[in-house]
C-alpha cells in the first residue's frame, strides 16, 4: 500500500471546518468521510476501516473526542489526529495517553494539516517492501520493525505476546531500539521520531515513555537519564 491516499474518517461538528479539511484532503486524494457524532465517527471507523481518524476534542452529545479516541483504542491501531480549540497541556497529555498520535490546535493551518497527515501516514505504513524487516532482541521484549510489533517473551517456551502499540509510541520504541545503549535527549527524540518540522514541548515524550513503561513493564529496560533524557539498555 505504501503511503497512497486512502480513506481518512473525520470527526467534526463545526462544517466550516469540516469543509476547509475535506477540500484539503481531497487535494492529496484522499477519499473522505464526514461525521459531527461521536457515535456516527465510531461507526465510521468500523464500516470505513480508514489510514486515519481526524478527531475533534469538543464534540456535542454524551461522547467526546477523548471518549471516542479511548473507544477507538479499544478495537483499533488506526492513527488518529486529534483537533481541538483548546491549547492547555493537560488536553495534550490526556490526548497521547489514550492513543492518539498527533494534536492539532486551532485555528491551523490547512497546509500544515494535511502535512501532518502525510508523516502520520507514511509512519504507520512502515519501511516499504522491499526494505529488509529486522527484529530487534532486547532482552524480554523484541520490536520487530518489518511487522511494526513489540512483543514480550513468554514464560517457559510460552509464545510471546503482542502488546498493542499506538503509531507513535511503536515509532518511539523503534528509534530508542535502533540507538540501544545511547543516552537520547527529549530533543533528539522529538527529531528523530516526530521529525524536525514538529513542534510542541517536551513533555510529549515523557507521556510517550510513561505509555511504554505502562505496557510494556519491568521487561522494557528504558532509563531515565537525568539532566539528559532517556535510555533503552
Amino acid at each position: 500500500m505504501g503511503s497512497e491516499p486512502g480513506t481518512i474518517v473525520v470527526v467534526e461538528d463545526d462544517p466550516n471546518i469540516a469543509d476547509l479539511i475535506d477540500m484539503y484532503l481531497r487535494r492529496d486524494g484522499h477519499r473522505v468521510i464526514s461525521v459531527d457524532r461521536g457515535q456516527a465517527g465510531l461507526d465510521a471507523v468500523e464500516r470505513e476501516r480508514p489510514r486515519l481518524v481526524i478527531l475533534d476534542i469538543g464534540l456535542p452529545g454524551d461522547m467526546d473526542g477523548f471518549e471516542v479516541c479511548r473507544r477507538i483504542r479499544a478495537s483499533s491501531r488506526v492513527p488518529v489526529l486529534m483537533l481541538t480549540a483548546r491549547d492547555e497541556e493537560i488536553d495534550r497529555v490526556v490526548g497521547f495517553e489514550l492513543g492518539a498520535d498527533d494534536y492539532v490546535t486551532k485555528p491551523f493551518s490547512p497546509r500544515e494539516l494535511a502535512a501532518r497527515v502525510k508523516a502520520i501516514i507514511r509512519r504507520a505504513d512502515g519501511p516499504p517492501a522491499t526494505t529488509e524487516a529486522t527484529v530487534v532482541d532486547l532482552g524480554a521484549v523484541e520490536v520487530d520493525l518489518g511487522r511494526r510489533e513489540a512483543r514480550i517473551s513468554g514464560a517457559s517456551g510460552a509464545e510471546a505476546q503482542v502488546v498493542a502499540l499506538a503509531t507513535r509510541e511503536f515509532d518511539l520504541l523503534a528509534y530508542l531500539a535502533r540507538n540501544r545503549g545511547l543516552a537520547l535527549s527529549r530533543q533528539q527524540l522529538l527529531d528523530g521520531v516526530w521529525g524536525h518540522g514538529w513542534y510542541g514541548d517536551e513533555r510529549t515524550v515523557d507521556v510517550h515513555v510513561g505509555q511504554l513503561r505502562k505496557k510494556l513493564g519491568p521487561a522494557l529496560d528504558l532509563r531515565t537519564v537525568w539532566g539528559v533524557g532517556y535510555r533503552l539498555d
